[in-house]
């Protein structure tokens, strides 16, 4: 008689994952979580791991909540879907949008709703080529991103990822993307280089390029005020106002990716506070819902949302949208979930949270020897690997150092991430997390990486 199947076969038979080395998950299989409180996950073994990423970067309330799941209930009884073409509404998305315009820096006049934030992205490099289309100016449709920017896996928003394994395979990215540096001090600026020079030279850099391509092809520039999955580089403060010269100097938008950062990651609402970023366009998603069910949003500035409103005279109907566009059980759990990040004081809590977990991190890897930096910004933190500090020098790719990191951390009960740009593994927790959690989750990772250092024979 044939044995029944686990549910990890199931997985195995089945399920195409993402993200996912195919072969090696074939071998070996799924994790599968069943349950999650808090910053606490549950395996089908029952096994408990401290989440260290909040997911992915999403899951800012902690799993588990309670009033969540009575809004979706709720919302389900009255109303679980209605579309949104042709002047179609719903209640929930109606306040939403009204919240979020309230909430975002600049001059927001416009929220226009997706899925995910690589839909997002999508959506704004189509409003960009709309808006200059608009305007007369069919040739302005060049994206300008950056090395180690992760902005999607949609064609477009793929192709604005400055991370070689988002292109490999798949004939990305598109001929009008084109990138310029990430300001990662540890790797990018020139030795005895002070901070205002490198940023100047990142500018410059920038303004060289916009040249060469010519100032009426190019008509975007995207970043994220913290680069999370490419390696959680945070910029100096004088960069975005540097770049944002530039940018204004040949009229060319700026579109901040606050998917990561949007909605308190960082010790405020938005990243672009942080840095002193003044966007045209903002994309969110993620922390809008702590990922209780998918929801993203493209907010447009009232200079782009003029241009853009004209077009019907022009185009007719602006036919973009999705059919789960402002779909009211995302839009009714975004509004339960800021007025739980709101009224629990929790971006308070995350900034402090973000100064224990900074402390931590220095305390157990500021003086290793294969330890090239620690950094972060709120409740967000790196550490990357290095195979020597003096002179600085990487470890060979094929010593995959990061993910065993990850690995035996995840053995011994925190589960962390290995970001593909470097040897570097990110902390991103939920922001309900406790003090001695953040200081397990340091714990656990210096110990699994003086473990993989005794197994690969790192040091001497």
């Amino acid at each position: 008689m044939q044995a029944r199947m686990t549910i990890e076969d199931i997985d195995k038979e089945f399920f195409f994952h993402p993200f996912t080395h195919v072969r090696e998950h074939e071998r070996v299989g799924p994790l599968t979580i069943v349950e999650g409180h808090g910053s606490t996950l549950t395996d089908t073994r029952g096994r408990a791991y401290l989440d260290a990423m909040a997911g992915l970067w999403c899951v800012n309330i902690g799993y588990g909540n309670a009033e969540m799941a009575e809004t979706l209930r709720d919302q389900t009884e009255r109303l679980a879907y209605y579309h949104t073409f042709a002047s179609m509404g719903n209640e929930p998305v109606a306040r939403l949008a009204q919240r979020l315009i309230a909430m975002a820096p600049g001059s927001m006049s416009k929220v226009f709703f997706g899925n995910s934030g690589s839909d997002a992205n999508d959506t704004q490099v189509k409003l960009v080529w709309y808006y200059n289309n608009v305007l007369g100016r069919p040739e302005k449709k060049k994206i300008i991103s950056r090395d180690r920017g992760y902005h999607g896996v949609t064609v477009m928003s793929g192709s604005l990822c400055g991370l070689p394994n988002m292109h490999a395979g798949f004939d990305l990215p598109l001929p009008m993307v084109h990138f310029v540096r990430a300001p990662h001090r540890l790797w990018e600026a020139e030795p005895g280089q002070s901070e205002e020079e490198f940023v100047q030279g990142l500018a410059d850099e920038l303004e060289r390029l916009i040249l060469a391509e010519g100032p009426d092809t190019v008509a975007a520039f995207i970043a994220e005020p913290v680069q999370a999955a490419g390696g959680v580089i945070v910029p100096p403060k004088s960069y975005f106002p540097a770049i944002q010269e530039v940018l204004r100097k040949y009229d060319v938008l700026l579109i901040a990716d606050e998917v990561v950062c949007g909605f308190g990651r960082l010790g405020q609402n938005f990243g672009s506070e942080v840095f002193g970023m003044t966007p045209d366009l903002i994309t969110v998603a993620k922390g809008i819902t702590s990922a209780y069910i998918p929801l993203s949003a493209c907010l447009v500035s009232e200079s782009v949302w003029d241009v853009i409103a004209s077009g019907s005279d022009k185009y007719g109907v602006f036919s973009h949208g999705y059919t789960y566009s402002a779909h009211p059980l995302a839009a009714a759990a975004a509004m339960t979930n800021l007025d739980i990040i709101e009224r629990d004081g929790l971006i308070p809590q995350a900034k402090a949270r973000g100064e224990r977990l900074a402390e931590r991190l220095r305390a157990e890897f500021g003086d290793h020897p294969l330890v090239g930096e620690v950094r972060g910004d709120g409740l967000l933190g790196a550490v990357e690997f290095v195979r020597s500090t003096d002179p600085l020098t990487a470890f060979d790719p094929a010593l995959k150092v990061a993910p065993a990191v990850v690995r035996r951390s995840r053995e011994l009960g925190v589960i962390s991430r290995a970001l593909p740009a470097a040897d570097t593994i990110a902390f991103s927790p939920p922001f309900v997390v406790t003090e001695a959690e953040i200081d397990e989750m340091a714990a656990v990772a210096r110990r699994a990486l003086d473990d993989v250092a005794a197994e690969l024979r790192l040091l001497p």
